[in-house]
Parts: C-alpha cells; structure tokens; sequence
C-alpha cells in the first residue's frame, strides 16, 4: 500500500498503539491526539480507503490525486483541504515539479504526495522529538509541511544563482555565444513557469496567515507568517533572477555596440591617416610631362615630410579625441 505512515499521537509522542488504514471507522482521537498518515502515490482504491474512514470530500480526493492542480486553499464543512506544488532542480537545469494534499480535519492530518521525490521521513522524526511542539495539533504539522516543501525550493535558487551570475560576469567581457544565449532564454521560460505554478502559494499562505478558519488554531498562524514570509522572499529572488537573464543580454548588446563603436572609430582614424599618403602618392603618380617639382632634387624628401608631417597631425589629433 501506498501508506509511508500511519501513526496517532498523544501529547506529541507516537501512540503504542499502530494506526490501522483499512477503511473502517476508527474512534475518534480523545483530548490532545491527533492521527497523522502519509501517503505516496496512492491509488483511487487507497485514496478510497483513507476517505472512507475520516470522512474525506470526495472532491477534494479527486483534486488530490491530479497531480496537475494549482496551490490551492478549500474549505469542505469543517475541513480544510491544501494543495502545494513542490519543486526539485533535475540535470540539464530542469525543474521538476510534484503536489503535496493535505487534509486537515479536527483530530488528523492526511498528507497525500504525488511525483514529489522529497519524503516526509526526517520531517517527521524532526517532529517526533519535539513533543512540545507536536503537541500543539495537527495544523502545527500542517505548517511545518508546508514550510518543509517551500524550503525544498532553496537548492533551485542557489542552483540557478550561481549559473546567472557566472553568466552575467563574462557577458561583461565578450558578447555570449550563442549557445549561451540558447541557454539564457531556456532558463527564463524555466522561471515563467515556476511563478506560474508556484507563484500561487503566497495566497495560499496569506489565508492560512490572517483568515479566520475553523481547523487552525488562532495562535498557530504566527507559524504560517513564517512560510508566507518565505514564500515571498522565494519568489522575488526568482524575479530577480528573471530580471538578471533579461537584462544580460541587453547589457551585453550595449557593451558589444560600444566595442563595435571603436573598432569603428579606430579603423575610420587609420583610413584618414593612410588616405593621405595614397592621395598624395596617385596625385605625382600621373604621367604628366608639366607636372611642378617633378625634376626638383628637393620634391621628393619634401613631398614625404608633408606626408609625415600631416599623418603625424592627424594621429595626434584623433589620440586627444579618444578615437586612438
């Protein structure tokens, strides 16, 4: 079966007692227990079993397991059903995406993964030894998956901050080749679609952070401040980044034209300089019988210090101007 855990809790520690998943009414956990189970890609059949016995909206565990829905918040009676899109940096800077559901009821918590690759094993012995705060109920468990999952989002930034800034850095040498450019726009389309498909849990949070619900404990949303806090920062680092990749290859674009503009000026100053000589050369190059200073013994020394003395000119003028 697709179950990781089942397990009930009393006073923040587990129960002596396993938590039996088969479908059949169980009793209802007494004064501070909580039942939590986990799930991983379970069938309708399995979904069908854990429904039956905690009384799940069968909306709901149809929207569990799509594993195409968006970052939601419902409210079914007086259960609260989530939906977060979970995120892992694959080769080839590739982000793959997965769903975490979570169904939060008074005395449960049920957590449905589909294509997430991150388990929830160490996060729940994270939770195990601290009994003060596991004690607090179910939507503390709530929080910490929640928190569990947008941290899971930290390895794609550092990932992708790391490649934007070694871009960035020799786009200011030379203009990218265009594989890099390649690259560059595959990377932005990666971001459009990470905000479009996580972009929506900042709402999700925000409602468990301020509204009113009948599942979360009025002192529990100081907790999903936290996760909305770290959604919003998650996601302007990824704005940023988008801004960065955008504007490299503006910047590298001004940079090239500048490189361009002189080159320009440089072969532009040396074609006035040597332009010089070829006029002066082709002038006393024509065959003419009349021409003056032809049959002067002092034409042709003078002829080539005027041409030193007008590129020596013209050289020194285009230095001052910076085209040299």
């Amino acid at each position: 079966m697709a179950i990781i855990a089942a397990r009930r809790y009393s006073g923040g520690k587990p129960s002596e007692h396993a938590l039996a998943v088969d479908g059949q009414e169980d009793p209802t956990p007494g004064s501070g227990e909580f039942d939590w189970v986990g799930l991983a890609n379970p069938s309708a059949e399995e979904m069908e079993l854990v429904r039956t016995q905690f009384g799940l909206h069968p909306l709901a565990v149809e929207d569990a397991l799509n594993p195409n829905q968006m970052p939601k918040i419902e409210l079914y009676g007086q259960q609260l059903f989530i939906i977060a899109r979970t995120a892992a940096i694959e080769e080839g800077e590739n982000i793959a995406y997965g769903q975490t559901a979570i169904f939060l009821g008074r005395g449960f918590i049920v957590t449905v993964r589909m294509g997430s690759t991150r388990a929830h094993t160490q996060l729940r012995r994270r939770l195990e030894n601290d009994a003060e705060r596991l004690s607090e109920g179910p939507d503390y468990v709530a929080h910490a998956i929640l928190d569990f999952v947008v941290d899971g989002f930290q390895p794609i930034l550092e990932r992708y901050e790391e490649s934007v800034q070694i871009m960035e850095e020799s786009a200011i040498d030379s203009f990218p080749e265009p594989s890099t450019i390649r690259r560059i726009f595959r990377l932005r389309r990666q971001f459009r679609r990470f905000m479009r498909i996580v972009g929506p849990m900042e709402e999700v949070c925000e409602r468990l952070a301020v509204t009113d619900l009948p599942v979360i404990d009025p002192g529990a949303r100081i907790w999903f401040r936290d996760v909305l806090d770290h959604v919003r920062r998650t996601l302007a680092r990824m704005n940023g980044l988008r801004d960065t990749l955008a504007s490299i290859v503006e910047t590298a674009s001004l940079l090239e034209q500048h490189r361009q503009g002189d080159m320009t000026r440089q072969l532009a100053s040396w074609a006035a300089i040597l332009a010089v000589p070829t006029a002066i050369a082709g002038v006393y190059g024509m065959n003419f019988d009349y021409m003056p200073e032809l049959r002067e013994k002092w034409g042709y020394p003078a002829v080539l210090g005027l041409i030193a003395a007008i590129c020596g000119g013209l050289w020194v003028r285009f230095r001052r101007i910076g085209w040299l």
